[in-house]
């Protein structure tokens, strides 16, 4: 059980992933285009993007890297690190979304070669073709690529499915020629997640990583979908500038890969916060307006939260709270005041403890042996709160003495849960990142 750091990507990770993609295809490595699509985590902000709150978040220099080359005509052949199988279909091919697939019954009529494995990790492929088709696009040329995530890391809590998704976006519209602008490809992943896969999540994590920008906090207003960039001072104009060099981000896992059945759900806690706005909005008369807790001032519930149940006045309370660090998150990293940073993200993961009710004894007690680890500036969890990770911010100086610390005092902690990191890192000390991109031999095309 290790702790591991270092930049991303490295030569020779470029260099391996363009090795194996001219092995697939028979062409030179040098033809090799490789997309970047990092992971990504929320320093403040936990919990109210589905309440239409204001969010945080950054890349990190970890993520999933697709190495790839135009194919000669509309094939696509792809073969992952992770997963065993091959995915392959044809750009042209009309592609109609999973869940409506199996309701209809039509699950049969697909290609009977496929494992089902091969149906779970293709799937991201198919819906990025379904997105760019559903928009009008035709594209002629598939591609032949290899993908993988960062090595040893379990990606819970870090938006790999949303990294995933955009790396395949970036992939096709690379291969066709498509000059698609970040925010376009926002709606593209939404489509893939959504419409595609059925499922009911919000659009922080793919606006993090195509929006982010080393050396910012990006900020996200989740009711009006606005966003900015808040940059340090002190690295605007300097890629190594004394903040970057000032902190390193600190994830540490649990060993937990699924959540626990004790603890309440996630779309629980969503319904309660609404159920929350209802009583709220109707108390001052507004009952009219959509029952979420963004179209609560903060004054109606100050006046009215001894009208909610206990529970209920508790997430509206992380919400106004949450809400409330974010704003002052994003001053103290515009002034450069890191501690006061720190501060706030701890306090965030304490109100998803106590307040909105999250997390499982594994992660609050990581939580923990990371607030007492050397150099640590504040943590809390990264996710949901039920299974993955934590993150910390730590001072770069004092970066692999908490990894240690952290890795060797959750090891008495949980011991059983501890030996499951045997095959990745315990501790991964990471750096911030940028945004996705595709690299061509030796030069980036950023998607502008």
């Amino acid at each position: 059980m290790g702790v591991f750091s270092g930049h991303w990507p490295s030569e020779s990770e470029l260099d391996k992933i363009r090795q194996k993609v001219a092995e697939l295809s028979g062409r030179d490595a040098q033809e090799v285009r490789v997309v970047v699509s990092p992971y990504r985590i929320c320093p403040l902000g936990a919990h109210i993007d589905h309440q239409g709150g204001t969010v945080s978040a950054m890349t990190i220099n970890k993520g999933i890297l697709l190495g790839f080359v135009p194919s000669n005509d509309t094939q696509v052949t792809l073969q992952s690190g992770q997963f065993n199988g091959e995915v392959r279909f044809r750009v042209d091919e009309v592609q109609v979304p999973k869940h409506m697939s199996e309701t209809n019954g039509l699950t049969e009529q697909m290609d009977s070669s496929k494992t089902q494995e091969e149906c779970k990790w293709g799937n991201y492929a198919r819906g990025a073709l379904y997105a760019l088709q559903s928009r009008g696009n035709h594209l002629k040329t598939g591609i032949t690529g290899f993908i993988c995530g960062s090595e040893g890391l379990d990606s819970s809590g870090l938006s790999s499915s949303a990294a995933v998704g955009i790396a395949y976006l970036l992939a096709f519209e690379s291969a066709n020629g498509l000059v698609v602008c970040p925010t376009e490809n926002i709606e593209y992943d939404r489509l893939i997640e959504n419409e595609y896969l059925g499922l009911k999540n919000g659009i922080l994590d793919q606006s993090a990583i195509l929006l982010s920008s080393y050396g910012c906090l990006t900020c996200m207003n989740c009711k009006t979908i606005n966003h900015k960039l808040i940059p340090s001072p002190k690295v605007q104009n300097n890629h190594e500038g004394e903040l970057g060099n000032a902190y390193k981000i600190l994830l540490a896992f649990s060993g937990l890969k699924q959540a626990l059945t004790t603890n309440p759900g996630y779309n629980r806690r969503v319904a309660e916060c609404q159920e929350a706005a209802k009583i709220l909005l109707q108390a001052s008369g507004n009952e009219e307006e959509e029952p979420v807790l963004s179209n609560v001032k903060p004054e109606i519930f100050e006046a009215h939260k001894s009208e909610l149940e206990p529970s209920l006045a508790k997430r509206a309370e992380h919400y106004f709270s949450e809400n409330e660090r974010v704003l002052k998150g994003l001053e103290a990293w515009a002034s450069g005041n890191l501690k006061e940073f720190g501060e706030l993200i701890t306090a965030s993961g304490l109100s998803s403890i106590q307040n909105y009710e999250c997390g499982c004894e594994p992660l609050i007690q990581l939580y923990e042996v990371l607030l007492k680890a050397p150099g640590v500036l504040g943590a809390r969890f990264s996710g949901a709160g039920f299974r993955g990770c934590c993150l910390a911010f730590v001072d770069a100086d004092r970066a692999e003495e908490a990894a240690i610390f952290v890795k060797d005092e959750y090891c008495k902690l949980q011991p059983e849960l501890a030996s499951h990191l045997d095959q990745g890192p315990a501790v991964l000390i990471c750096d911030a990142g940028d945004s996705a991109r595709v690299i061509s031999n030796t030069f980036s095309l950023l998607n502008q």
